[in-house]
């Protein structure tokens, strides 16, 4: 599992050390993951399918995304667009982990899920800032100790 985490991406990684860290159970579960990119979406996709939940990928031209959303156990907010995922979308006690990292109408940092209307709904919500950005600089820290010894015959 290690291996596959290096080689798809810090930030993909980060994700599934958050949902492990909450022991958020994957295997059954209905994930959606909103986002395509060949570096986070479809990635994070691949990782949740080897831990058997059933993964839709969509995308902001996705018809009636709001639906599809509100089917997601897990939902995984990659979209690129300033807190686009509304709280009405999110389904009753949904994990819901934003990647986005975005600047709202007033030059605010936020991610791609409305937070505050989320926390309302949402039974676990990770914050932007302070949710996968710091995990994923965790993991490229890891990733570079174990590399440098490594190289040092270690």
């Amino acid at each position: 599992d290690i291996a596959i985490l290096r080689t798809l991406g810090a930030s993909p990684g980060a994700i599934m050390r958050i949902l492990d860290a909450y022991g958020v159970e994957l295997s059954g579960r209905h994930a959606v993951v909103v986002g395509r990119s060949p570096i986070l979406g479809k990635p994070v996709s691949m990782l949740l399918l080897s831990r058997h939940a059933t993964v839709t990928i969509c995308h902001s031209r996705t018809v009636d995304l709001p639906s599809v959303v509100r089917t997601g156990d897990v939902v995984v907010a990659a979209v690129g667009r300033a807190e686009m995922i509304r709280g009405s979308w999110i389904k009753p006690g949904a994990v819901v982990i934003d990647v986005g990292m975005n600047r709202n109408a007033a030059g605010k940092l936020c991610g791609d899920v409305a937070f505050d209307e989320a926390k309302e709904v949402a039974g676990l919500l990770s914050p932007v800032p302070g949710g996968v950005g710091p995990m994923t600089i965790a993991l490229l820290m890891q990733n570079t100790c174990e590399a440098a010894i490594r190289r040092a015959g270690g």
